[in-house]
């Protein structure tokens, strides 16, 4: 993944953030991440307050979304971000302790390109995190328009 992919991660739970930057950065990826516990303050720096993109125009974004956040739904994030012109191709990773058949199904139609359950036991969950950034580091990324 070039330098210039800004990773936004969408995750309440701090353990967890910590855990998934940690092991994508042993997978080599090396791009910022820019980490938010809440979807209002994800979404604020995501879009500006026209709900247009915030100067993030001819920057590629690659956003890590829980489903489960404090303030909203992860699945309301996945549409505004899907809805929009400038942000509908940027690629989205659901990473979620959900593995309902339904909502996997739902996050997919509504236009997620992965979606990965979180394992409960840390290794495992690790070992998860380290596959993904071993991905991060091939996959292209267009530009936000």
């Amino acid at each position: 993944m070039s330098e210039h992919v800004t990773i936004v991660m969408i995750e309440d739970d701090e353990g967890h953030a910590r855990l998934i930057e940690k092991n994508i950065r042993r997978a080599g990826v090396r791009n910022e991440i820019v980490q938010f516990s809440d979807g209002t303050s994800a979404l604020e720096y995501l879009f500006d307050t026209e709900g247009q993109n915030a100067g993030h125009t001819g920057r590629a974004l690659l956003i890590l979304l829980d489903l489960n956040l404090p303030d909203m739904s992860g699945i309301d994030i996945l549409k505004r971000l899907k809805a929009s012109e400038q942000l509908r191709r940027s690629p989205v990773v659901v990473l979620t302790t959900t593995d309902d058949r339904h909502e996997i199904q739902r996050c997919y139609d509504l236009g997620c390109n992965v979606y990965i359950t979180k394992p409960v036991d840390y290794e495992s969950f690790a070992h998860s995190i380290r596959q993904l950034g071993l991905f991060f580091s091939v996959i292209q990324v267009p530009d936000t328009a």
